[in-house]
């Protein structure tokens, strides 16, 4: 039974290390899209909203998707789509985008923004190292506390 304490607080420990990965990759795309000095003119094809929560009186969170198309300088069409942009920008309207050239379809339409981009990922990498750091400190208690009250009882 006791293995089930050490089972959750490591799956937790998997799922946001893995969220860690996955937020220093996109950090690292943007960095590369951003300082490539490879730019196109978009157009932003569809704009659409998903929505999460809600259940149970919980909170509602809206997310903005952009789906935009460019051409490269080779003159490859690419389309990708990019969560959180600007509300301002419609069905229609032209942004400039940022792409590297080995992975065009890993671009951004967000403006550059190197410091705003690295205190997000340095935050949400403190935060996932407060849980981390939590669930090892759990499994530290619970296994001294359980050792303490099996010498207590004799091992029963």
């Amino acid at each position: 039974m006791s293995v089930i304490f050490y089972a959750i607080p490591s799956l937790i420990i998997v799922v946001v290390l893995l969220a860690a990965a996955g937020i220093v990759r996109r950090s690292l795309e943007l960095r590369s899209a951003w300082s490539s000095g490879l730019t196109a003119e978009a157009r932003c094809l569809r704009s659409y909203t998903t929505v999460s929560g809600g259940a149970n009186d919980t909170s509602v969170s809206t997310t903005l998707h952009h789906v935009y198309e460019f051409t490269t300088r080779e003159g490859r069409a690419i389309r990708f789509e990019e969560a959180h942009g600007p509300a301002t920008v419609v069905d229609g309207d032209i942004v400039p985008v940022y792409y590297t050239a080995a992975h065009p379809e890993k671009a951004t339409a967000q403006p550059p923004s190197q410091a705003r981009a690295a205190v997000g990922t340095f935050g949400m990498l403190v935060f996932f190292g407060v849980i981390v750091t939590c669930c090892i400190g759990f499994m530290i208690t619970y296994h001294q506390v359980s050792s303490g009250i099996d010498g207590l009882f004799g091992g029963v």
